[in-house]
């Protein structure tokens, strides 16, 4: 592991739409964000939508008649690839905090792997929304010359002190959370509360202020408040919040999530230079595309513009895209109007 530690054996669960071609040159990896599995489309093997339906598929941004792709669940998640949630195969018992410290280099490691399993010695391009944008810049940093293209959306060299102060809120309420036991909580009883509260928070940072006066205004919850609950539930916004956190904890391990957050703030290019600079010198792409959102406060538009601009070089096309959505840091999952068209034309070229 990056920052020291070894797992043994880990298992890495991914998913493919599309046919690699005979010279194996027509691949497109996809790393995720810091919740999503590797189900990004549907597929014969599981028609269920997935977490960018829009974007990959026949006919679609990231073309699954031209490409071959593949989407890779993150090393220390818990939807198939070993995480804290996972057995130790030295233990018989969940690593849980065992679990070495994890670093986006890991993921991006465990994608170089799995393209080495697949026989796939040089992607057509490396894609990455949010966390998956800082680990396919790993990728970049760790595999030069691996990956023809390079697609950075809603992402950065690192972690800002703003982002990492509200991850590290977001961390404290799960370990605050009485059931959450140092790490050894049991499955009947989970740190429900401070899984839901980081949850919440998360939801107040991926969307803007704009979207949700447009959205929600201050329309009021139909039904009737509870009278043993003077604090309940009022508006809309919160019962949006709510039933996002609810859906969120049932689905999500927390230890998993507390690695994970870690792993983005960990993350600094200038680690693998002397500074920001130095480290981005390191990527080989011919052709880079970067796309940023005007109202993301987690991952600001001037990030993205350092990226471009750090990645500029004699020979090489880079294309920075500043897209003005409302929907602040998860505009890329759900403003697909402006998003499908910047993405296609640069797989189409």
């Amino acid at each position: 592991m990056h920052r020291g530690g070894t797992l043994a054996s880990p298992t890495i669960a991914y998913e493919t739409w599309g046919s690699l071609s005979e010279q194996a040159d027509n691949a497109v990896l996809i790393f995720t964000g810091l919740s999503p599995s590797a189900h990004a489309a549907a597929s014969d093997a599981d028609r269920s939508p997935g977490w960018w339906e829009e974007m990959v598929g026949p006919g679609r941004p990231i073309d699954t008649h031209r490409f071959f792709v593949i989407c890779i669940n993150s090393l220390g998640s818990c939807f198939g690839s070993t995480g804290p949630a996972s057995l130790d195969p030295a233990t018989g018992t969940a690593y849980r905090l065992s679990f070495p410290v994890l670093s986006l280099e890991d993921v991006a490691r465990a994608g170089g792997a799995l393209l080495d399993h697949l026989g796939i010695e040089v992607l057509a391009a490396c894609v990455g929304p949010s966390m998956g944008g800082m680990t396919a810049l790993a990728f970049q940093l760790l595999f030069p010359g691996r990956s023809r293209a390079f697609v950075s959306i809603s992402s950065a060299p690192r972690a800002l002190p703003f982002s990492i102060a509200l991850r590290s809120l977001q961390r404290e309420m799960i370990r605050r959370d009485p059931n959450w036991q140092r790490g050894n909580y049991s499955q009947d009883r989970l740190p429900i509360t401070g899984m839901r509260l980081a949850r919440k928070l998360g939801m107040i940072t991926y969307r803007s202020a704009q979207e949700w006066r447009q959205r929600f205004g201050r329309e009021r919850i139909a039904a009737e408040r509870d009278p043993e609950d003077p604090f309940g539930l009022d508006f809309e916004v919160e019962s949006y919040l709510e039933n996002h956190a609810r859906k969120f904890t049932g689905d999500f391990d927390p230890n998993c999530y507390l690695y994970l957050s870690r792993a983005m703030d960990l993350f600094d290019v200038a680690d693998h230079g002397a500074s920001v600079a130095a480290g981005l010198k390191r990527v080989e792409a011919d052709r880079v595309l970067v796309i940023g959102v005007s109202s993301d406060i987690l991952f600001p538009l001037h990030q993205q513009q350092e990226l471009a601009e750090g990645l500029e070089r004699p020979g090489r096309e880079v294309c920075f895209v500043a897209l003005d959505c409302i929907h602040g840091h998860d505009s890329f999952l759900v403003d697909m109007d402006r998003f499908r068209p910047v993405v296609a034309d640069f797989f189409s070229r």
